[in-house]
């Protein structure tokens, strides 16, 4: 439509065509990949066309070092958050930045994905598990088998004082009746390595320098259907998961408009682009990627957000005392 057409017809309906043209704008700050990051706001503003979105990305450490520095300073700039974990968001929502929406799309999902209040809501299931080269002589089922003789000195694993997918993981096996921190000193007297992040692991075992790995589901399955020489299992205990939530800032400007994203990200478009993104979505009747066994063959762990970040310090002290800084 010309504007000479828009405006003659924003003159016939007796509304200005500024404001029938006006756009909002919604900012995002999220750790996404970049790929992933603009998928996500291109689907969203399809369904959205009057709202846009201005998006900044970072590793979750980094930028919720930049939003703390500016909520110190009295700004507000994102008004939504989608990040790695909830125990960052529950930190949020400890301190009153976080603003609590009851999303009506939360009666799809299990009341663990999301905060009961509304701060904020699981977007998707990322678990940790067990990676194998091809090459390597065993085939562990359970999380047990890796603290077994025949594993000695062949496992590495991230470490929870650099990743925050590996910390939830220790905070939910130690939470664990059956595994809790003495599965940590069995991984330790086997001579386990546990250092850095889930991209290590994973060049450790493609390259075959490390026959076993611990590491997030979706960077092992994806290598494997690159043809990496690799295999992920779901341990038969369970597993730990990251749930990439949303959030609403409490000093967001513009309330409406983030209510559709979320809404929009736990609704079936929503779900349907993290699956087709190679993810597990939170949302039980989405589906599963290519290379995922059914979700009755995963078995999730309980997990405690708000009692991991109470007990995150006391975690990683522990941690360190076990398998050294």
């Amino acid at each position: 439509m010309t504007f000479k057409n828009a405006f003659a017809l924003c003159a016939a309906l007796s509304v200005s065509p500024l404001i029938a043209n006006a756009q909002e704008t919604l900012t995002l700050y999220t750790s996404q990949p970049n790929t992933d990051a603009q998928q996500t706001v291109d689907a969203f503003e399809k369904a959205n066309p009057d709202i846009d979105v201005e998006w900044v990305r970072d590793g979750t450490t980094k930028l919720m070092t930049k939003l703390r520095a500016e909520l110190a300073s009295g700004v507000v700039k994102p008004d939504v958050l989608l990040i790695a974990d909830s125990v960052t968001m529950e930190s949020l929502a400890a301190d009153n930045y976080l603003y609590a929406y009851q999303s009506p799309a939360r009666e799809a999902y299990a009341d663990s994905l999301y905060h009961p209040e509304g701060y904020y809501y699981g977007t998707k299931i990322i678990t940790t598990g067990i990676v194998r080269h091809k090459r390597a002589p065993e085939t562990p089922k359970s999380l047990a088998d890796l603290t077994k003789p025949e594993y000695k000195g062949q496992l590495v694993m991230p470490s929870p004082l650099y990743s925050g997918a590996a910390l939830i993981h220790l905070a939910t096996l130690t939470d664990a009746p059956e595994l809790g921190w003495n599965y940590y000193e069995q991984l330790q007297a086997n001579g386990a390595m546990a250092q850095g992040g889930n991209g290590g692991v994973l060049k450790a075992v493609t390259s075959g320098s490390k026959p076993y790995g611990m590491i997030v589901d979706f960077l092992a399955i994806r290598e494997a259907a690159k043809g990496s020489p690799i295999e992920f299992t779901f341990p038969t205990e369970g597993v730990s998961m990251v749930t990439e939530p949303v959030a609403i800032m409490e000093g967001s400007k513009n309330k409406a408009a983030a209510q559709r994203f979320v809404d929009f990200l736990l609704s079936k478009d929503g779900q349907a682009l993290v699956l087709e993104q190679g993810y597990l979505p939170a949302r039980e009747d989405a589906g599963v990627p290519a290379g995922f066994p059914q979700r009755d063959a995963i078995k999730l762990l309980p997990f405690d957000a708000a009692g991991t970040l109470k007990s995150t310090d006391e975690n990683k002290s522990r941690f360190s005392d076990i398998f050294g800084g």
